[in-house]
């Protein structure tokens, strides 16, 4: 893939969207290139965060660890970002990331990224609001689990008393 090819992949990622193209290009060309197999590990939950991963082709699993091993959460796509709570927060990744299909990335080093945020606010904002997103479906998701086991729970013990 080209330097601009990639420019181009740079531009319908929201988080970087309202960037100028010699901007682009300095993201593009300072950013690492890498590729994966499925089933290949970009990180692990309990790393440290070093980098944020720009899915330019293909789909990545995210991955958590539960009492009977790890189980999935998401799956993201093309045109995601995926790594960038650790390196914001500064602590130890929330999730594992594994590759279910052939995968290209862009990496972006955590410096690389802290001066992204701070020289262009646009992208904080968008930043922001992924994550924020990512929040409200989080939620979502809980309180419907969170419905569905109390309903169990209610089943359960009428059971129980019937019996």
């Amino acid at each position: 893939m080209s330097l601009q090819q990639e420019v181009e992949m740079l531009r319908n990622i929201p988080l970087f969207a309202n960037i100028e193209a010699s901007k682009l290009k300095l993201i593009a060309f300072t950013a690492e290139r890498l590729t994966y197999q499925p089933e290949d590990v970009l990180f692990n939950q309990g790393d440290m965060g070093d980098a944020a991963y720009i899915i330019m082709e293909g789909e990545v699993d995210i991955l958590v660890n539960g009492p009977s091993g790890p189980f999935r959460v998401a799956t993201l796509g093309s045109n995601e970002i995926v790594g960038e709570i650790a390196i914001l927060c500064d602590e130890p990744r929330n999730a594992s990331v594994k590759a279910n299909t052939e995968l290209t990335t862009l990496c972006i080093n955590r410096d690389l990224f802290f001066r992204l945020v701070c020289e262009f606010p646009q992208i904080g904002v968008e930043l922001m609001r992924e994550l924020a997103y990512r929040v409200a479906k989080t939620t979502t998701q809980l309180t419907d689990t969170k419905q569905k086991l109390d309903e169990a729970t209610k089943k359960l013990e009428t059971a129980g008393t019937k019996g």
